[in-house]
């Protein structure tokens, strides 16, 4: 596993398997005992325990690859935005959060979050209030509201190390996500935009090698274009009338059928339903039947 890397008092801790789903990465504050998700490693959230010890767990969302190891933290503050607490309240109320109908893949659901992510439904202790500034005594955090990836999206910005933990927002290759229930394309492009504009030297995200610094634009700009390259992708494939299965297979999100088709077929109709939305409210997309095409 990669090692930790240490900004001031902010530590990213590595998620297995690079950061990749089903794991992601942590930010964890030294002095205040302050850990950010629980998503990332077992044997690196022990040790924390073993030594300096955590007072309290943040969370930037509901998303079940943040939430894997909360069971070891079971007794302390548990903070997150109030727009993402109700996921939280049950496995029924996550999956409905997801947008997720099909019996097939709710069934699918029901039996990997208890068993892989070792969902059960929690409460958080206390909110945060968007703009809320929190003397952690080492530094001070900013928790910014930036919805879009979920409603209560929450990435935080640590004021005297200039670092700013973009979550979800991981600015990878494979672009942002915005397919849950509640997501929003406009919604994730605002965020993502005002975010760019927070003045750090050091940015920190969930997935992958989740660490860059300096001056970012270019990379911020390359993931928005994902969101474009989608669209037009989409629109492509709509030159001739296709339904809602003939857009999931064309595989745009995942490039290839994958398997478990509960994350990968349901993800890419997730996706491919935000940009038909759009599209059909621009009138750049009509629908007929079942059917989708280009105006």
């Amino acid at each position: 596993m990669p090692e930790a890397r240490q900004f001031g008092p902010v530590r990213l801790i590595p998620g297995g398997n690079q950061g990749r789903y089903p794991h992601s990465n942590s930010v964890y504050v030294e002095g205040a005992g302050v850990l950010i998700d629980a998503g990332a490693d077992e044997t690196a959230y022990r040790a924390l325990l073993d030594g300096p010890g955590v007072k309290e767990v943040w969370l930037s969302h509901w998303h079940e690859d943040h939430l894997s190891y909360l069971d070891l933290f079971d007794g302390l503050p548990l903070r997150m935005m109030a727009e993402d607490a109700a996921p939280l309240s049950g496995l029924e109320a996550f999956l409905d959060a997801y947008g997720i109908e099909k019996a097939e893949y709710r069934d699918y659901w029901r039996r990997v979050l208890p068993a892989d992510f070792h969902f059960r439904p929690r409460r958080a202790t206390k909110h945060f209030t968007p703009g809320e500034l929190i003397d952690l005594g080492t530094c001070t955090a900013e928790a910014i509201h930036a919805p879009g990836h979920t409603p209560g999206f929450t990435a935080f910005f640590f004021r005297e190390p200039a670092v700013c933990f973009l979550g979800d927002y991981d600015l990878t290759r494979f672009g942002p996500w915005y397919g849950d229930r509640d997501g929003s394309i406009e919604r994730t492009i605002a965020s993502l935009r005002r975010l760019q504009q927070v003045p750090a030297k050091v940015w920190l995200t969930s997935h992958e090698d989740g660490c860059f610094e300096g001056d970012a634009t270019e990379i911020f700009d390359r993931y928005l274009a994902v969101i474009d390259e989608r669209e037009a992708k989409l629109l492509d494939l709509l030159a001739e009338p296709r339904t809602m299965d003939e857009i999931v297979a064309a595989c745009i999100v995942y490039r290839k059928p994958r398997e478990p088709k509960a994350f990968f077929e349901w993800g890419e109709g997730a996706i491919m339903g935000k940009h038909l939305e759009r599209l059909l409210k621009s009138g750049a997309v009509a629908r007929e039947g079942d059917r989708y095409l280009r105006v």
